[in-house]
């Protein structure tokens, strides 16, 4: 069986994987021990993040090469603001009076920085690790849940470990690996950095949930006064 460009993605990128699945955080939301408030928490900066993502996801489709894939990133840039955002809005009572977490703009500062400095493949690319990492901790995470029916988070397992969800990640997969084999090396080089980068963020976002992550100083997430506008 020939490798595919993705494949060599996830093989250079399986010390930051095994990295995140001995999280305290991933561990605890398998086994259901996990700080409510660490969950909360999370949900309120995920929901934040899925804002700025959807609008990457927006980006892929305008840059996007064929029909079909224009398709694909507007539906996901849709999911991520219409489908996914009640599982938010149905544990975080209001998503609106939470500020970003300095991981959080960092990881969309990151990923609208390629959207708009960089090509569709290395984008599509940036993207990934989004889908492909999310599936995956949810699929490992619901062989170890039991009955999600009665897990304290059952409701977040089940969405990332659904047929749909891994179905988008395969298509997302797809896409990457016809860009790749469409891609001079210059570019080739320049979407293992994208996918890379995410992957390292994708660690970076839980564990700041982990930590419960603040500004160093109140004024960087404090309102502009009315006076001062």
């Amino acid at each position: 069986m020939n490798t595919t460009f993705c494949d060599e993605l996830w093989a250079a990128t399986a010390e930051i994987r095994a990295a995140i699945d001995k999280m305290p955080f991933v561990t605890g939301l398998g086994d259901g021990t996990l700080d409510r408030a660490k969950f909360v928490y999370y949900l309120a900066q995920d929901a934040l993040y899925l804002r700025d993502y959807a609008r990457a996801l927006a980006s892929a489709a305008a840059k996007a090469d064929r029909p079909e894939d224009i398709a694909f990133f507007a539906k996901s840039a849709h999911g991520a603001v219409a489908v996914e955002s009640s599982l938010h809005e149905s544990n975080v009572v209001d998503i609106d009076a939470w500020t970003p977490s300095p991981t959080c703009t960092g990881y969309t500062s990151y990923l609208l920085s390629v959207a708009h400095t960089q090509g569709y493949a290395e984008l599509a690319t940036a993207v990934l690790p989004c889908f492909w990492i999310y599936a995956e901790v949810g699929r490992a995470l619901l062989e170890q849940a039991g009955d999600l029916a009665v897990h304290p988070y059952g409701d977040w397992i089940g969405t990332y470990a659904d047929e749909e969800f891994e179905a988008s990640t395969e298509q997302a997969r797809g896409i990457v690996n016809r860009l790749a084999d469409q891609a001079d090396p210059a570019t080739r080089a320049r979407m293992r950095t994208a996918f890379s980068t995410a992957s390292t963020w994708e660690w970076m976002f839980w564990d700041a949930a982990w930590r419960m992550e603040a500004w160093p100083f109140d004024a960087a997430a404090a309102p502009v006064a009315e006076d001062a506008k």
